[in-house]
């Protein structure tokens, strides 16, 4: 029996507010491993998915019960070069940015083990929640090379200590100390995952289409921007609302029903 090549698989879910995508990472038998090739397989869907307008949340997640993404591919790693190890670690990296930069938030529905390139992928997306069978680690200083790329995403989730801690030691820690360290936003039994996905879905539904892909634009300015800046955006992102007719379209809707219920209220019992 020949065994299944690693692939990504894509489902887009229409709704009536718009378009959900789900983005599977798989690669049976390895722990859903990134590769090349899957890497470049994912840049593909991520840079469609960018394209899309109808689209309003993203939610990644690997294949089965066993991980999230179990890291980057040892095999391929062992046999790099100085020249190649950058080639290599500079697609992972496109892979994280096309996460961050994705108009729409991303959701990590985390399963199983996310260690070193995985927790990489996990960190770069909006939002975490995970099984409480999850295990998270960064163990590359064991197997001779620093953690990079979107490892430098750690401090501002979990504080410098906590990133030491993990990238000097290499250890691994379930789904309750990360939600205690803040590496995710929730842990819940593996039987809640997906009602809890579906929830934060739901939300992020029920909000304005363009308000949530000015905002998603807006932390990632705030990430980078010094205060005063990141002020200065803030008020150009609030401006640029109103080019639409969203805001007086919701707005006035809330208007409306505020008032409805002020006449009911009002009305003799």
């Amino acid at each position: 029996m020949t065994r299944a090549e690693p692939s990504v698989h894509l489902i887009i879910d229409e709704r009536a507010q718009g378009r959900v995508a789900r983005l599977a990472v798989d690669h049976p038998g390895k722990l859903n491993i990134l590769n090349r090739a899957l890497m470049q397989a994912l840049l593909r869907e991520l840079e469609m998915l960018a394209a899309d307008e109808a689209l309003r949340v993203l939610v990644l997640s690997g294949a089965g019960d066993s991980a999230f993404i179990g890291g980057a591919d040892i095999r391929e790693m062992a046999a790099l070069t100085p020249r190649s190890a950058r080639t290599f670690i500079q697609l992972l990296h496109r892979v994280c940015d096309g996460l961050r930069r994705l108009p729409v938030p991303v959701i990590a529905r985390i399963r199983g083990l996310a260690l070193g390139a995985g927790l990489e992928v996990a960190a770069a997306c909006d939002l975490r929640i995970a099984a409480q069978d999850a295990r998270f680690g960064m163990p590359e200083v064991r197997l001779g090379i620093p953690s990079v790329i979107e490892a430098a995403l750690l401090p501002s989730l979990i504080g410098w200590g906590r990133t030491r801690r993990l990238l000097y030691t290499g250890e691994t820690i379930d789904a309750r100390e990360a939600e205690r360290f803040g590496l995710v936003e929730r842990s819940v039994a593996a039987a809640e995952l997906d009602t809890a996905v579906e929830e934060w879905v739901a939300a992020i539904l029920a909000c304005a289409p363009r308000a949530i892909r000015l905002q998603k634009a807006l932390v990632r300015a705030w990430e980078e921007l010094p205060p005063s800046r990141a002020v200065e955006r803030g008020i150009a992102a609030f401006a640029q609302a109103y080019l639409s007719d969203e805001p007086r379209h919701l707005m006035g809707g809330f208007l409306s029903a505020a008032a409805l219920r002020r006449k009911e209220r009002g009305r003799p019992s």
